[in-house]
């Protein structure tokens, strides 16, 4: 047996007659020897294999010469006696010492305790080469590595690695790095994916329990519904049956333009980038430079009024009051085809780029192939107005005034699943990974399996809608809702509990209203009012980047 292992059991050893007592019994609880808090049990130690307990000592930093005990002049033949033990096997050294320590008074085992058991308080970590120390690390969730950079200056060192912490970014899904953002060129020698994680996680933390900041009001539209609201990077468009769009700035909040041109209400509107798509009661659609203001295409078709779109890449799909579908090209302002079949008013559309799935006050739901303007399947099931769709390429998912919602196979057009459960219509519904959320005027939100048919969560409980859910949307692992009951209120999607009141207007519950929101990674937009003077039409703007925001200010 090694150097190492020798010294461990003679540890062993002496500990047990502390904790037990010269005649072998246990003491009272209460009465064991206490472990100093840095202490480190020796079976959790790396092997070494130094051969002198004064190489120990040197191997773990501690200097060869230690205070001796100066009680008294050595005893006689000490030499002698050491040279005899030095001569001795390890068994017999072991044997030896084991008689020795049975035969030691508690003060003296104290001693060689004291002398012996800072040596298994060794700093492994700064041992190791930096590559193994580095992966040692990454098994540490990242609040214990922010508390690991507090031990010494190596292991700050250690714990500030950028690979290190991209691989902690990599497994909570944070693909993007910020170290083009302002604060790094402030402090350089941060990691620029360590100082991701803290934003996104600071984030994180500002959705769920909020802070004390006022939302940025944004008024406009007089007393006129905002009927429609898209949001893109820094620019917020919102649409009213005023007839107007108006461009704002989600940093500012100055409406940096109105969009006029259309004859009636504007009723959809879809955003890529700066390009801004509308649908009105004046049957027209219009193409909108947000940037510039400037209308630059006006597409003409349509003989009743647009009541919802579809934006996908460079093509936008409209439906109507008319009973028909019509495909434009973007660029271009031309209509490319036309889908007719539905005989009453096309409520909602879903394009993916393949296909155009519509849903309409005729009750039925259609599949179209729109290069062949042939209706692929008329999914038939439900005996009331289709109001909401969703559509991922493999399922339809259509929302009803009959107040059932049918997931269907998007290939072979059968009903796959019929989700009941919700008392009333409807109004919208958001599908992502498997994972279905509606909002129904029930005043309830229900979140599905479509694979299973299984509901998952109704959102509910002493906190939840008092009125008609208005409004829905997905964000960072959470549900957003908002009401005719004037809040908007966020819950956990996984589990389904209510996490707090985003949004609640002064004038909730006597006509306050939440009509649309929308949200991005860091803020939020919400288009309030009310049907009864109680509450000014207004945008709401909530920023949970706050540390960027006091960077700006």
């Amino acid at each position: 047996m090694g150097f190492y292992g020798t010294l461990k059991l003679i540890f062993y050893k002496m500990k047990r007659k502390l904790d037990h007592g010269p005649d072998g019994r246990p003491f009272p609880s209460g009465k064991k020897h206490c472990k100093g808090s840095g202490y480190l049990s020796p079976s959790s130690l790396a092997q070494a294999t130094p051969t002198t307990f004064g190489d120990l000592r040197l191997a773990n930093g501690h200097s060869a010469q230690r205070r001796r005990v100066t009680s008294g002049p050595p005893p006689s033949g000490l030499q002698d006696w050491l040279h005899t033990f030095q001569t001795w096997s390890g068994p017999e050294r072991l044997l030896a010492l084991d008689e020795l320590i049975d035969r030691c008074e508690t003060s003296q085992v104290k001693h060689m305790m004291q002398v012996i058991e800072p040596q298994f308080q060794r700093d492994f970590i700064s041992l190791l080469p930096k590559e193994l120390a580095l992966y040692v690390l990454t098994f540490l969730a990242p609040k214990d590595l922010l508390q690991a950079a507090q031990t010494c200056r190596y292991w700050r060192i250690l714990a500030e690695d950028n690979l290190l912490w991209r691989e902690k970014c990599r497994e909570d899904g944070i693909a993007e790095c910020v170290s083009h953002r302002r604060r790094e060129c402030v402090r350089p020698a941060v990691s620029p994916w360590k100082s991701t994680y803290i934003r996104q996680h600071r984030i994180e933390t500002n959705w769920r329990k909020g802070d004390t900041r006022e939302p940025m009001v944004l008024k406009g539209h007089d007393d006129h519904v905002i009927t429609c609201l898209q949001f893109s990077g820094d620019l917020i468009v919102s649409g009213s049956d005023d007839n107007t769009l108006k461009v704002w700035s989600a940093i500012t909040g100055k409406c940096l333009r109105t969009l006029t041109g259309h004859t009636g209400g504007v009723w959809c509107s879809q955003m890529a980038v700066a390009t801004v798509i509308s649908g009105s009661t004046d049957r027209t659609l219009r193409v909108w430079d947000a940037e510039s203001g400037e209308c630059v295409h006006t597409l003409y078709g349509h003989t009743s009024t647009v009541r919802c779109m579809h934006l996908h890449g460079n093509r936008v799909v409209s439906g109507s009051r008319d009973t028909t579908l019509r495909v434009w090209d973007v660029s271009t302002g031309r209509c490319e085809h036309v889908l007719t079949g539905h005989v009453a008013a096309v409520r909602c559309v879903q394009y993916n780029g393949r296909r155009v799935v519509s849903g309409g006050y005729d009750y039925m739901v259609k599949v179209w192939d729109p290069e062949t303007e042939v209706c692929l399947h008329t999914l038939q099931g439900h005996t009331n107005r289709v109001y909401s769709l969703q559509f991922d390429g493999a399922f339809v998912v259509s929302g009803s005034l009959d107040t059932s919602i049918r997931v269907w196979d998007a290939e072979t057009g059968g009903c796959v699943h019929t989700l009941t459960g919700h008392q009333s219509l409807t109004s919208g519904m958001e599908l992502r990974d498997n994972v279905l959320v509606s909002g129904n005027a029930d005043s309830t939100v229900r979140v599905w399996d479509v694979r299973t048919g299984q509901c998952l969560h109704t959102l509910q409980g002493p906190n939840k809608h008092q009125s008609a859910v208005t409004c829905l949307q997905f964000c960072r692992g959470l549900v957003l809702s908002s009401s005719d009951d004037g809040t908007v209120k966020l819950w956990d999607l996984r589990t389904g509990a209510w996490l707090r009141d985003v949004v609640a207007l002064q004038s909730r519950g006597s006509g306050g209203v939440v009509w649309r929101i929308r949200a991005s990674d860091t803020r939020l937009v919400c288009a309030a009012g009310s049907r009864n003077g109680t509450e000014e039409t207004k945008l709401l703007v909530l920023d949970f980047d706050l540390e960027d925001k006091k960077e700006t200010d």
